[in-house]
């Protein structure tokens, strides 16, 4: 076990690194950069800060904000005073940040904006714990409410060896991040991250991804989660390479173009939003350019052929490279990226396909926040398709009999914070962590993540069947945004399907149907036998028990606003069953069931 903490892994990159840059972010419309040596005097001025408003060791300091530089100032900050900071979700009601704040014990909140101090003044009354709130942006009065600015001011107030008691104190076996989970079933449960989780986990994920210290990469997905803390904060400490942060998920694709990363990962509603685009733009295209294209894609296709394979890529690739492959990276600012990556939830093989033809091969990791992000990684010269690729050096995986995925190695957490029952039922004596996840391991030790075991639909028949692979097939389908099978305890499957709007208006014309959007598509007979057909080719390549009976269009997408995505964009199953629960009758109505 290493001895370092994490603020020891921060202090000596710093160091090293001086006055390059760290953390990049626009100002008035224009790209600016904090150096290494001055984002460490602002970790370290805040930390002095948070002492001086009364936080203890041990305490919680509570993070709630769009990815920023002072985001991950104050969560370096608080674990260097010696406190546990948590990250709520922007997407999160008054209650949820109640709860998390409550729960985690956090002394201090730290926010955006007034928009998201509303959110926690409507709780306030709720909280005795919360000595006081800092707000990085707008400016704000109210009691024990104060500014960023005003941080440098409190530091001066606490003693100066204060701090740096506490840093000593740090041993790696302590708890220094609560991450707390997605709550697809209830509560969240708190994830309890050890100093030596969080370092040996960037260590190994930086250095199989290949992070140089001269590399750039971007932030964007909720800094809540561990996925982006070890992208955004630990990595980079580790390797002293400057992160970039988005001005916003609207403003992704710009931003990606400006930065031009060297790493980017995407969750899968990434991946497929710009899929969709570019199949957008790409129907609009010249007749010429069309023709180039399709057959750029037929080369990357035979490209891929031969990479699984083992063979050398066609001869044509090289021109298609320069004709197409090439102006697509630089399109999507991706032509300096050694390496994209897929995480937090499946991607639909027609998806990964089509980046694939496009010579942008997807690379699947595994990770929870159990396993303080990533536990198993695909990557170039370590790929085989369908796979997540292989556990890091010191992981161990196996299989148990009924299929669950288990787990064990120095990134396995301490535990659930207050809750010792859940962190007896997830590790056992011997230290593997039981994942919830359904899966296999070939002879090569890659890794296949087939379900969720808690996901699996047993129905009225007994039979057991994963619904992440139906919902793969029916995600295939061009026009079909989004599936949730049903059929718990259920005759037969039903499925719930959302359109991406994007590609109704042409998949409609195509077969002269009047409907420009879902809600008139779910109404017009020959758009709905159109997709009845495309449902019954995806059936043919079902089992018997696994076919699709019968569906019903949504008529909009699923979201995290509208409460059945989690913020990292898994679907909230239980939430999807209450919310739909008169369409999914309708599905099992005898009049239906016939």
């Amino acid at each position: 076990m290493s001895d370092r903490s994490i603020i020891d892994v921060f202090t000596a990159t710093a160091k090293q690194r001086g006055n390059a840059p760290a953390l990049g972010f626009k100002r008035d419309g224009r790209w600016q950069t904090l150096s290494w040596r001055d984002y460490h005097e602002q970790v370290m001025t805040t930390a002095q800060a948070f002492i001086s408003l009364g936080l203890q060791p041990g305490e919680g300091v509570a993070i709630l904000g769009y990815n920023r530089p002072e985001w991950v100032i104050a969560d370096l900050a608080a674990i260097a005073a010696g406190g546990c900071p948590a990250g709520i979700y922007t997407t999160s009601s008054p209650e949820q940040c109640r709860y998390v704040i409550d729960h985690g014990e956090a002394s201090i909140v730290v926010v955006e904006n007034s928009e998201y101090l509303d959110k926690i003044l409507a709780v306030r009354e709720q909280l005795p714990g919360v000595k006081a709130i800092v707000v990085m942006e707008d400016a704000v009065k109210g009691d024990s409410i104060w500014h960023w600015e005003q941080l440098g001011e409190l530091a001066g107030r606490s003693p100066t060896n204060e701090l740096q008691q506490r840093i000593d104190n740090q041993r790696p076996e302590h708890a220094c991040t609560l991450i707390y989970t997605s709550g697809t079933t209830g509560n969240p449960k708190a994830v309890m991250l050890t100093h030596h989780n969080l370092v040996w986990s960037a260590e190994n994920t930086t250095r199989i991804i290949g992070i140089r210290p001269e590399d750039q990469t971007i932030s964007y997905l909720p800094l809540s989660h561990i996925a982006e803390q070890v992208l955004t904060i630990h990595g980079p400490i580790t390797t002293g390479s400057c992160v970039y942060f988005s001005e916003g998920l609207e403003q992704l694709g710009e931003n990606l173009r400006e930065v031009r990363p060297h790493v980017f990962m995407g969750v899968p509603r990434v991946w497929e939003k710009i899929q969709a685009q570019m199949q957008a733009a790409g129907a609009e295209a010249p007749a010429l350019r069309r023709k180039i294209a399709a057959w750029a894609r037929g080369v990357g296709a035979r490209v891929e052929q031969a990479y699984d394979q083992g063979y050398q890529p066609p001869l044509a690739y090289g021109l298609a490279k320069k004709l197409v492959f090439d102006k697509v990276r630089k399109r999507l600012g991706l032509d300096r990226s050694r390496l994209e990556i897929t995480a937090a939830a499946p991607l639909a093989r027609d998806t990964m396909e089509f980046f694939a033809n496009l010579g942008i091969r997807l690379h699947e990791v595994y990770g929870l926040s159990e396993t303080t992000g990533a536990t198993t990684l695909s990557y170039p010269g370590n790929f085989r398709r369908g796979s997540v690729g292989r556990g890091f050096e010191g992981v161990e995986l196996r299989i148990a009999e009924d299929g669950e995925i288990c787990i064990r190695g120095p990134h396995i957490f301490k535990g659930y914070y207050k809750n010792e029952e859940a962190t007896r039922e997830a590790i056992d004596e011997e230290g593997w962590f039981k994942s919830g996840d359904i899966g296999r391991l070939d002879e090569d030790g890659f890794l296949y993540i087939t379900d969720r075991k808690k996901e699996i639909i047993i129905t009225a028949g007994g039979k057991n069947i994963a619904p992440q692979h139906i919902e793969g097939e029916l995600k295939a389908i061009p026009v079909v945004a989004q599936a949730v099978v049903i059929g718990d305890s259920r005759k037969y499957l039903g499925a719930l399907l959302t359109l991406d709007p994007e590609k109704i208006a042409s998949e409609a014309q195509a077969i002269d149907s009047p409907a420009r959007e879902a809600e008139i598509a779910s109404e017009c007979p020959k758009f709905m036998a159109h997709l009845q057909q495309q449902i019954d080719a995806v059936n043919d390549k079902l089992a018997r028990v696994e076919t699709i009976k019968r569906w019903r269009i949504i008529p909009h997408e699923f979201t995290v606003d509208g409460g059945e995505l989690t913020p990292t964009m898994k679907l909230k199953r239980r939430v999807i069953q209450e919310k739909y629960s008169a369409e999914i009758e309708s599905l099992y109505s005898e009049e239906e069931a016939g």
